[in-house]
């Protein structure tokens, strides 16, 4: 496996350096990563790449190649370099479980470490979870617009290098979809790999007809026919069908689905399915591509689309519509005297100040319902109990009393790692892919899965930390 304790940016070596030379390199912080807005304009993000990123902390380490590289920068203190050789992680790691619905503002992975320890891991613990949330989030999107019909992920060729392909499939399965057309990602991580033709199958033949039947006689237990080479209507479904009746049907076996991958999708779709139900294949299935999106997918329903799997490649691979996933990484206690002393950044827009202290994050749920409310951040001494009203604090309304009453509370961080140690069991992937699905269909309010206008899930501070907060941005205004 490669190492790639190297993959940082340049400041948090220098950062670390300059901790250790002047005498903090035992001193413990306190870091949150979290996001501040939905991708797309959502309802959620579906948290991913936690996997990943447990790797890397279990490989970190520092080579003699490493070492003799920054020395030759002669930026950094020989101390530092003599300190690097024998670097581990030795924090605690508490994070939500793959595949936890979050929202804006709540911390998914919280790290409290030595400071150069918390400081050193900060790009490849946003670089996982960013990316793969991001993708997980988008699949997730499109596989709910798609509801019955099947989603394939296509998208390797568009993905933005190697690992993007396939740890994006990784994530794209975890979002709900079904199988992929990238061997490597069934191969890592057993995400079933399906394919059939390309345009060049049937270009190399003399005829398409010819074609069709050299795929059929090879393939007749898995047989998918594209069928937009030359004309849809006029040549590939007629070809098509005439394979059906002439070679596998004399086999015992079926057609079983025809692609497009170009034209007008719901008019093609709905002739498509027409003649092959007159024709006696009301089991061939309707498969197409051709940059599909949960926005295309609904234009396709409203239509009255006839379309049983879609093969979806660019714009979910990459998040097309909205590309960028916003995961942040900051600060929010130091230990000094066995006391976590709360850190604040302040800024000029209000939401990029953020929630200090070491704090529990929690799920607030209707007891009624099983729904979840809101979430909720408390200071770690706290206890939310749900036999009486818990009383908050609504930051848009801080005038205004409030309490949860007749809910459950469910803390949503489990710990990692603790003192360096490897403490959590690594759910396989049908595992966290399953949960998304549960929490979709038992927890989640239909309001916030609109991909329009969804409603907010609100983001709530106890009394006590709220008054914290408070009082920080008092003494610093």
């Amino acid at each position: 496996m490669r190492n790639l304790t190297m993959l940082m940016d340049f400041y948090e070596l220098t950062m670390a350096n300059g901790y250790f030379v002047k005498g903090f390199k035992d001193t413990v912080a306190v870091f949150d990563m979290f996001y501040r807005k939905n991708p797309d304009n959502g309802g959620f993000v579906v948290s991913a790449g936690l996997e990943q990123f447990i790797d890397y902390i279990c490989d970190l380490k520092f080579t003699e190649d490493d070492i003799n590289y920054l020395r030759e920068k002669k930026m950094f203190d020989e101390g530092f370099l003599e300190y690097l050789k024998n670097f581990k992680f030795t924090g605690t790691i508490e994070a939500v479980p793959e595949g936890t619905i979050v929202y804006p503002n709540t911390p998914i992975v919280t790290v409290t470490a030595p400071v150069i320890e918390a400081q050193l891991i900060e790009t490849m613990l946003l670089l996982t979870i960013n990316f793969q949330s991001m993708i997980a989030t988008k699949a997730s999107r499109i596989c709910r617009a798609a509801g019955d019909s099947v989603i394939m992920e296509f998208g390797a060729r568009r993905a933005h290098g190697p690992s993007a392909s396939v740890y994006g499939t990784r994530a794209c399965y975890i979002g709900g979809v079904s199988s992929t057309a990238t061997v490597m990602a069934d191969t890592m991580f057993n995400v079933p790999a399906v394919g059939t033709m390309a345009h060049s199958w049937i270009q190399f033949f003399p005829s398409e007809y010819e074609a069709f039947k050299a795929y059929a006689e090879v393939y007749p237990d898995n047989c998918t026919l594209l069928i937009d080479t030359y004309d849809i209507l006029k040549s590939g479904l007629v070809n098509a069908i005439k394979v059906a009746h002439e070679v596998l049907e004399p086999m015992g076996k079926r057609l079983k689905g025809i692609r497009i991958d170009s034209g007008d999708l719901a008019y093609f779709s709905k002739k498509i399915r027409k003649r092959l139900d007159a024709e006696g294949l009301n089991d061939c299935k309707i498969v197409v591509s051709n940059s599909v999106d949960e926005y295309l997918i609904n234009s396709l329903n409203n239509q009255g689309a006839k379309i049983d799997s879609y093969g979806v490649g660019e714009r979910m691979i990459t998040s097309k519509s909205d590309p960028v996933f916003g995961g942040v990484y900051k600060l929010v206690a130091v230990k000094h005297n066995d006391v976590f002393e709360p850190r604040i950044k302040i800024s000029e827009n209000v939401e990029k100040i953020t929630n200090p202290c070491k704090k529990k994050l929690w799920r607030i749920y209707s007891k009624e319902t099983g729904y979840g409310l809101a979430d909720l951040l408390t200071l770690p001494h706290e206890k939310v109990e749900d036999d009486k009203p818990f009383p908050y604090v609504d930051e848009q309304k801080p005038w205004k009393k409030m309490a949860f009453e007749n809910f459950i509370a469910k803390p949503l961080q489990v710990t990692i790692f603790e003192d360096g140690k490897l403490v959590y069991e690594k759910p396989e992937l049908d595992e966290i892919r399953n949960y998304v699905k549960y929490q979709l269909e038992n927890q989640v309010w239909e309001e916030e899965q609109r991909f329009e206008n969804p409603h907010i899930h609100y983001l709530d501070l106890s009394t006590e930390l709220y008054n914290i907060k408070k009082e920080m941005l008092a003494q610093n205004n």
